[in-house]
């Protein structure tokens, strides 16, 4: 995929140089870092810098958390973002900087919003029985949900990883740790009916092994998911901002919400530490005050 004139990279590299006078290094990384934000943009149907709000920058930086980049890298890629709408204002490409109501990460909320139990049906029905590519488009949005796997893990996943008949996955998460999660029915269904009629159809040998290929027999890449999702909330009618990590975040919530032990929780994860479940298995108030009233002897 190429990135439109309009997003001035070129530009942006003699500014880095020749008017920031930063070394060579440094230009190239920050660099790099703009044309991964450039492509990412284009892949959300955003073709000029112009149209750029902090919420698509926002979604970025989350996509770098779940490309499990480091803390660092994702720091420097908010520093050259900044830089960067620095010198579209200054070329006149754009009329106000986008990065100004950029929180740090580190205030943000650690993850985008939930989705209602109705909000989750119609987003798995939003593939359409027409395309080529329902079953596949079905089975990753099934398996999404069912799982919470991150999208870096879901298109990992090889053939020799799905136990159908079990209901069970082999998942390799951060580190090469492996896991095993299981998923229900309408996961499996999906994911067989995938198997029996597109992916051996899909597979002219350059597969190498992957579930989930494109069209052109090739493994799918995380990209592909997030434009998928994002899609299909859009087709659903969900108002709110769907990313992969929204289907993580929901999929946690839900186990909590229907009485899930917070440890099991964190194993389906592949957290290594509670804390980090803890944070990421946010649930309302209303619902811990359910609990408390249900539970607690004084409740």
């Amino acid at each position: 995929m190429e990135t439109p004139g309009e997003f001035r990279l070129e530009g942006f590299r003699d500014y880095l140089s020749f008017e920031r006078g930063l070394a060579d290094r440094t230009v190239e990384a920050y660099a790099g870092d703009l044309e991964r934000l450039a492509l990412f943009l284009v892949s959300q149907g955003l073709n000029n810098p112009g149209e750029v709000s902090h919420l698509e920058l926002r979604e970025y930086l989350y996509h770098l958390k779940d490309q499990g980049r480091a803390p660092s890298s994702i720091r420097r890629a908010l520093s050259s973002t900044r830089s960067y709408f620095t010198f579209l204002l200054s070329e006149g490409v754009v009329e106000s900087d986008p990065t100004e109501r950029l929180e740090s990460p580190r205030s943000w909320r650690r993850l985008p919003q939930v989705l209602s139990a109705d909000e989750v049906d119609a987003f798995l029905s939003a593939p359409s029985p027409d395309s080529w590519a329902h079953w596949r488009d079905r089975a990753i949005l099934e398996l999404l949900y069912a799982t919470g796997v991150r999208v870096s893990e879901l298109v990992g996943i090889q053939l020799a990883d799905v136990f159908l008949d079990e209901r069970l996955l082999k998942v390799t998460g951060k580190g090469s740790k492996e896991r095993i999660v299981p998923f229900g029915r309408p996961a499996a269904e999906a994911t067989r009916r995938y198997l029996q009629h597109l992916r051996m159809e899909l597979d002219r040998g350059e597969g190498e092994g992957f579930l989930f290929l494109n069209r052109w027999g090739r493994p799918l890449t995380r990209m592909s998911v997030w434009s998928l999702v994002r899609d299909s909330a859009h087709a659903a009618g969900i108002e709110k901002r769907v990313s992969p990590h929204t289907l993580r975040h929901t999929f946690a919530t839900h186990l909590l919400e229907g009485g899930a032990d917070l440890v099991a929780v964190q194993e389906l994860l592949g957290h290594v530490d509670i804390s980090t479940t803890q944070i990421y298995t946010h649930v309302d108030r209303d619902y811990l005050r359910d609990v408390h009233r249900r539970f607690h002897p004084r409740g």
